[in-house]
C-alpha cells in the first residue's frame, strides 16, 4: 500500500502544478519538468500532432540537448507506435530496438531507455509525452499508469487552456463592439 500512496503523492503533485498553467504552452512546460522531476529521468518532452504534416512537434522539454531535439523529423504513423496505435510503449535499451527511429542520437545523448504515451483529448490523438532515461529502466505498470494519467490530464487542461483563451478572445471583442456602439449613440 505505501508504493500506491508514492504515485498518489506524485499524481497529486503533477496535477497541482498542471492545473495552474492558464496556456497550452505552460502547461506542455509544466508536464515536461514535472514528469522528468518525478522520475528523476534524463529528459521527457511533450510532442503534439501537427494535423497538416503528420509530424511531432516538440511543444516543451526538459533536460534534453537541442542536438538531440533536432535530430530529425518525428512522424505520427511512422515514429515509434504510441501515437498511432494509442498505447504505450517502453523499450528498455534503445539501442537494441528496431522501432527507435534515431538509436544513435539517443546514444549521443545518453538515453538508455524509453516510455512514449499517446495524449488523448476528446477521443482524438493530440500528441505524445516521452520520458528518457539514462541508465537502463524497466517501466513497471504503474509507472506506465501514472504517465497515462499525466498524458490525458495534460491533454484536457491544454484543450481548457484554448477554450479559456477563445473565451477570453470572444468577450473582448464584445467589450470593443460594446464601446463602440455607445460611443455611436453619443
Amino acid at each position: 500500500m505505501e508504493e500506491h500512496a508514492v504515485y498518489y503523492d506524485k499524481l497529486i503533485r503533477l496535477t497541482n502544478a498542471i492545473s495552474e498553467c492558464r496556456d497550452p504552452e505552460d502547461v506542455a512546460l509544466t508536464t515536461a519538468e514535472s514528469i522528468r522531476n518525478v522520475f528523476n529521468a534524463k529528459g521527457c518532452a511533450v510532442f503534439l500532432v501537427n494535423r497538416e504534416t503528420r509530424e511531432l512537434g516538440l511543444a516543451a522539454s526538459a533536460g534534453l540537448s537541442q542536438e538531440y531535439l533536432n535530430k530529425g523529423p518525428l512522424y505520427f504513423l511512422q515514429s515509434i507506435e504510441e501515437a498511432k496505435d494509442a498505447v504505450p510503449i517502453a523499450i528498455y535499451d534503445v539501442l537494441d530496438d528496431p522501432r527507435c527511429k534515431y538509436p544513435e542520437a539517443a546514444k549521443a545523448e545518453g538515453i538508455k531507455s524509453f516510455l512514449g504515451v499517446p495524449m488523448v483529448a476528446h477521443g482524438r490523438i493530440i500528441g505524445a509525452i516521452r520520458i528518457y532515461t539514462g541508465e537502463p529502466w524497466e517501466f513497471s505498470i504503474n509507472d506506465i499508469n501514472l504517465v497515462q494519467a499525466v498524458a490525458q490530464i495534460c491533454g484536457m487542461a491544454m484543450d481548457m487552456c484554448r477554450m479559456y483563451k477563445g473565451y477570453k478572445t470572444s468577450l473582448d471583442i464584445l467589450k470593443n463592439l460594446r464601446r463602440k456602439k455607445a460611443v455611436e449613440l453619443i
